[in-house]
């Protein structure tokens, strides 16, 4: 009889650092094309915040500077 054992299997979670707490930027500017790319899907899509690992309150002033980006057409909306 085989035993199944799911715990020994799982990958433990890793916790991931926020990029802007550790370089320790003061604001997000949405001119900065490089750094606002970096959290972008290859849709132009926002990342969430598992998957990018940022904190919440650096999640927000991303998230609103990728708005202003796409405005000012320095991001698109959406890629075809």
């Amino acid at each position: 009889m085989m035993m199944n054992n799911n715990k020994t299997n799982r990958a433990m979670p890793t916790t991931k650092a926020c990029f802007f707490c550790v370089n320790r930027y003061s604001e997000i500017d949405y001119k900065d094309m490089s750094v606002i790319r970096r959290f972008l899907s290859s849709y132009a899509k926002i990342m969430p915040p598992r998957r990018s690992g940022l904190c919440s309150k650096h999640q927000k002033k991303l998230a609103s500077s990728v708005k202003v980006a796409r405005v000012m057409a320095l991001v698109p909306f959406a890629r075809r």
